[in-house]
């Protein structure tokens, strides 16, 4: 029964392996609190177990992911099977960053449906958290 009261969305922004650059990752983790989103950010150099317990700790909605230093897909295939393993494939899943076009189909398989390459505007970002969060 919806009640007309807006349920806030909760989102685990992280920044994975070795990647030094959080400059983004806190525009986007503003961006996110603009858009009325409860916004979790872990900090640098989190490991794949770090980030599946962080999201389960904050009850996330969003398992969102900030990478820069190229990594994403080794790290985004160890992540992968941990969220599931933990409860969290229903949980929305995307991934931001340095993401060449050509790894764009290797991530959308691993689940992150949510894939933006460096230069995606904040509000397609928010708007696509808000359209598909379940």
């Amino acid at each position: 029964m919806n009640d007309g009261v807006r349920r806030i969305v909760k989102v685990l922004l992280a920044k994975p392996g070795l990647d030094g650059h959080d400059q983004g990752a806190k525009v986007v983790a503003r961006a996110m609190i603009d858009a009325g989103f409860d916004v979790r950010y872990t900090g640098l150099r989190q490991s794949p177990e770090q980030v599946r317990d962080a999201a389960l700790a904050h009850g996330a909605d969003v398992i969102a992911l900030s990478s820069m230093a190229g990594a994403h897909l080794a790290f985004c295939e160890r992540l992968a099977p941990l969220l599931r393993q933990a409860g969290l494939a229903e949980k929305l899943w995307v991934i931001g960053g340095n993401l060449p076009a050509a790894d764009h189909g290797a991530l959308r398989a691993l689940g992150f449906a949510g894939v933006f390459a460096t230069g995606s505007k904040l509000d397609d970002i928010t708007s696509f958290i808000s359209e598909h969060v379940r």
